[in-house]
């Protein structure tokens, strides 16, 4: 059964990355994010939705936060933060609103495993998180294939992006402790209209 190697896999890829972290790029970004009158989120596909979960954590400890392309979410200024996650860094409607961002003036902090990359170009500051993301697919699929290689058990970009959901949950923990919140303030915060089926 495929489960649970796949489980593994996914495991030992972020226990890998959390021993590669710079610790530097790290509190850049928590430096960043303290200092920004605002921060917006910005991703697509499932990178955006591990954006948007750490945009509500953000809000549950009392910080101002938006996700990009919400009805609500209202412009951006220069005292602002976007914060854009694409993994491969090549991604065209992140880099579109990173690059409108900036010709505002506004500060860019990337999530990516691709610095060099277009987005990476045109950002202030970068957290460089290594995952098997779609480039990686599409440069490494002849290779593996004349090999004979069995494919991964993690699709796509799933390493990416199931290691930045963990990554933001670390930032988080980091954040918790230099606003001095917890848990309880946090919930007081949580939201208290939601769906019922």
């Amino acid at each position: 059964m495929p489960v649970k190697p796949a489980m593994k896999e996914i495991a030992d890829h972020i226990q890998k990355t959390v021993n590669e972290l710079d610790d530097n790029e790290v509190d850049r970004m928590v430096d960043e994010i303290l200092k920004a009158d605002s921060v917006f989120v910005v991703g697509a596909g499932r990178s955006g939705l591990v954006g948007r979960s750490f945009a509500m954590r953000l809000v549950q400890l009392g910080l101002e936060a938006h996700v990009v392309g919400e009805t609500t979410t209202p412009a951006i200024n220069k005292g602002d933060l976007l914060l854009a996650v694409s993994g491969s860094g090549r991604t065209s409607q992140v880099y579109h609103v990173v690059k409108i961002a900036k010709e505002i003036g506004v500060r860019v902090l990337t999530i990516t495993s691709y610095p060099k990359e277009k987005v990476g170009r045109l950002s202030d500051h970068i957290v460089k998180i290594k995952g098997r993301t779609k480039v990686d697919i599409e440069e490494s699929y002849t290779e593996s294939t004349l090999k004979g290689e069995f494919a991964s058990l993690t699709p796509l970009g799933t390493l990416f992006e199931d290691t930045v959901m963990v990554f933001f949950d670390g930032v988080i923990a980091r954040l918790m402790v230099e606003l001095g919140k917890g848990e309880k303030y946090m919930k007081k915060r949580h939201a208290s209209l939601e769906w019922f089926y």
